[in-house]
């Protein structure tokens, strides 16, 4: 049988696109190649993932999505405005990331558990922007959310670089599920982690699809593209080679694609 069953329960339906990219050009990392997207839509309650080989410009695009790499054309929308990647724009658009190796792009290593738990809400108070801390605040958040996700940490004061791998990367999806969630942009979101630890990360992600997000999941473990995936994206040399529905998906097919013989 060429196609496959999902495993990952779904709930609802697809709704109007959320992200939406048009004629993206953009510098690869060595500064010799260009990663091209003429078109890439993500519409609310689907889980798109982009399938393919390391090194096929997936983490640029990630950094064009987080803007972190700037781009030579074409454009990036967000509910049909123009996205930048801003934190104050992410906020208002209700976008949220989950990086690949999150210690390194999505944390401060040295700053405790609570302090990276609280960093998209220090400086607000539901009344508007405030300059000051408010430690007895951001420690009550850590509590709910370390509680809510399964955080292991010996203190919401320890280092969040002393946590494990699975626990920085629960830590980091528990900050940015925190508020209601209308995109999400993830990169290898389980990368070397547990068996426990992946099946709750997964579960989650699934969660947020189900709960009407528009999810953007770049992986290169093609088990985890299958099993979340309502449309599955190859990128190859920088361009998305192929695109089909899991429904119809075909391994085969996909897997030439991946490899560049198709």
């Amino acid at each position: 049988d060429k196609t496959l069953t999902r495993s990952a329960a779904r709930a609802g339906e697809k709704g109007e696109v959320v992200l939406s990219l048009e004629g993206i050009s953009a510098a690869d990392r060595s500064g010799l190649k260009t990663i091209d997207v003429d078109s890439l839509r993500v519409a609310a309650g689907e889980v798109v993932g982009i399938a393919g080989v390391s090194g096929n410009g997936q983490m640029e695009l990630m950094e064009v999505l987080t803007g972190q790499r700037p781009v030579s054309r074409g454009s990036v929308s967000v509910k049909a405005q123009a996205f930048h990647g801003r934190r104050r724009q992410a906020r208002e658009l209700k976008v949220r990331f989950l990086p690949e190796e999150p210690l390194q792009n999505a944390c401060a290593g040295r700053m405790s558990v609570a302090e990276n738990l609280s960093f998209r809400s220090y400086d607000l108070n539901g009344k508007g922007t405030r300059f000051w801390l408010d430690r007895a605040a951001m420690g009550r958040l850590a509590v709910r959310l370390v509680d809510a996700f399964k955080v292991k940490t010996a203190s919401i004061e320890s280092p969040i670089a002393s946590l494990s791998g699975g626990n920085v990367q629960r830590a980091v999806l528990a900050r940015e599920l925190s508020d209601e969630v209308d995109l999400l942009i993830i990169a290898n979101p389980c990368f070397g982690l547990d068996f426990s630890a992946v099946a709750e990360i997964r579960a989650r992600i699934m969660a947020a699809r189900n709960a009407g997000a528009a999810v953007l999941l770049i992986s290169e473990d093609l088990d985890e593209i299958l099993e979340l995936s309502d449309r599955v994206l190859v990128m190859s040399e920088g361009r998305i080679a192929y695109e089909t529905s899991i429904e119809t998906l075909d391994v085969g097919e996909l897997g030439r694609h991946m490899a560049g013989h198709a």
